[in-house]
């Protein structure tokens, strides 16, 4: 059995520069404005788009992330309608192979102590379950058939694309207090690589949920 962090990666995201240029150039579309386009005019201008919320210019521009997470963590990841999804398949994945080590990885429950009695007994938990599932694939199930035993804390790994907007949307939702204490764990720390890279898109929301 194995125990790890979730974390991120940004898999593809163009340069900034290139990133305002180009909403900005669909933006002035809009008002035929092009010929006022010139070096350093695309962050005031997408600022003012942004407040004015004419926000459907910002779509033009998906970004990709790899998320390790939960299959918890991903259930509600995937309700987000206007992204694309390819993930982690259980049905296909046989974790008693060796590329997966012959274990099972599970995501750490960051808000319980290891030498607490709730961590020792999910840790147990855990620990049945990848016995159960070695056992029914040693004794002929499929993987697909040995998954029923898998629990929540499963390790997954999802890559997301989605369009700005979108990802506005999902920060709005998944970094809020109300949202689950595992997705603003991953989901805030991704929101401030973002903010890092494309501050006038993503600072106004960065600035609500910052830590």
């Amino acid at each position: 059995m194995k125990i790890i962090e979730p974390y991120f990666e940004i898999l593809m995201m163009a340069e900034t520069k290139d990133i305002y240029r180009h909403l900005e150039l669909a933006a002035r579309n809009c008002y035929k404005s092009e010929e006022h386009i010139a070096e350093g005019t695309a962050e005031e201008f997408l600022e003012r788009i942004l407040k004015s919320g004419h926000e459907s210019v910002i779509e033009h521009i998906s970004i990709t992330v790899r998320i390790v997470c939960d299959r918890g963590v991903l259930a509600e990841l995937t309700r987000h309608r206007l992204a694309s999804f390819s993930v982690e398949s259980t049905r296909y994945a046989n974790y008693s192979k060796d590329k997966f080590g012959s274990e099972i990885t599970f995501i750490k429950p960051f808000f319980w102590q290891e030498n607490s009695p709730e961590y020792k007994e999910w840790e147990k938990a855990m620990e049945a379950s990848e016995k159960a599932y070695m056992n029914l694939i040693k004794n002929g199930a499929k993987a697909q058939e040995a998954r029923s035993v898998l629990p929540n804390s499963l390790k997954t790994d999802i890559i997301i694309t989605a369009n700005i907007r979108e990802w506005l949307h999902i920060f709005n939702l998944r970094c809020s207090k109300a949202s689950h204490p595992q997705m603003r764990q991953i989901m805030i720390p991704l929101l401030a690589e973002f903010n890092k890279r494309l501050p006038v898109l993503f600072g106004s929301v960065y600035n609500k949920y910052k830590a």
